[in-house]
């Protein structure tokens, strides 16, 4: 049991968080801080949050875990706002889809401190974000992937682990560089390729017969283009060189297809299409 939770980010991410320990009967108080106060109220309307707080500092004010839900570039900015009322008791984590750069974050800004940062990245969300879609069961069947570095204190790993498991969630451990190669490939990369495709298709001026016509698998392969165009920003930045490679790989791919089309190899294209399918067939996603 947690006496308060410090919420950094009142948005879809922390919101659910905070309901989710709050079900669970984990925390006693919740105390959160957003950069728009708009979004603050309306959590604190919502029951998201028990009390707002005017700053991101003060928002940590008493607290004995921590999280941090804000855009991956602006972690940098709030670990320095927050560093000064952490304690070696804290338990301080994020929820950022990358983690090397907010790792990077934390050691310029932690200082003594550093020792109680979890990184964390639970694979988890909506199309929609804000705190009104904010879910108490999003995290559960889940997996949250922890990053622990060499300063990481043993206390404050166990404690994360033991928060996330209450919640529902199925637990990995990774290096950062690990995590952040992995992502490219299964979500950065095809976060990307759903933007560049409904990009495509809208600059034809068949647009709207196009989609008058689409259906389930349209719907399917671009649910994500939907996302955040901010957070999808920050993210494509921060792992700017892992994503790079997954590019150049689809890259391949995607010339090896549009080559044996043009030469009207139906054989090549069989082979390619059944090498995919067969990759595929190998994935079974996480029971819940």
């Amino acid at each position: 049991m947690f006496e308060q939770l410090g919420l950094i980010g009142c948005g879809l991410m922390g919101g659910s968080f905070a309901l989710a320990l709050k079900k669970a009967g984990l925390v006693k108080r919740v105390v959160g801080y957003s950069k728009s106060p708009s979004t603050t109220e309306k959590a604190l309307n919502l029951g998201v949050i028990d009390v707002e707080a005017p700053s991101a500092l003060l928002a940590v004010s008493g607290a004995d875990i921590v999280l941090v839900a804000v855009p991956v570039a602006a972690t940098d900015s709030t670990f320095k706002a927050i560093r000064h009322l952490l304690n070696s008791k804290t338990l301080l984590m994020d929820v950022g889809s990358t983690k090397r750069d907010v790792i990077d974050a934390a050691r310029r800004n932690l200082g003594n401190n550093l020792g109680t940062f979890v990184p964390a990245h639970p694979i988890a969300g909506k199309e929609r974000a804000g705190v009104e879609h904010a879910d108490p069961e999003l995290y559960r069947g889940r997996q949250v992937i922890l990053t622990p570095i060499e300063r990481t204190q043993t206390t404050q790993l166990k404690q994360a682990e033991a928060v996330w498991q209450a919640l529902g969630s199925q637990v990995r451990m990774m290096s950062p560089d690990a995590h952040d190669a992995a992502f490219a490939a299964v979500s950065h990369l095809p976060h990307l390729l759903a933007f560049a495709y409904m990009n495509g298709l809208a600059a034809q001026p068949q647009l709207a017969q196009f989609l008058s016509l689409a259906g389930p698998g349209f719907r399917d392969f671009t649910r994500i283009a939907a996302s955040d165009p901010k957070v999808w920003r920050d993210i494509f930045s921060a792992n700017k060189d892992e994503l790079l490679t997954q590019i150049a790989a689809f890259r391949d791919a995607l010339q090896a297809f549009e080559q044996n089309l043009a030469k009207n190899q139906p054989e090549e294209i069989t082979r390619l299409i059944a090498q995919a399918s067969s990759a595929r067939a190998t994935w079974q996603p996480p029971q819940s």
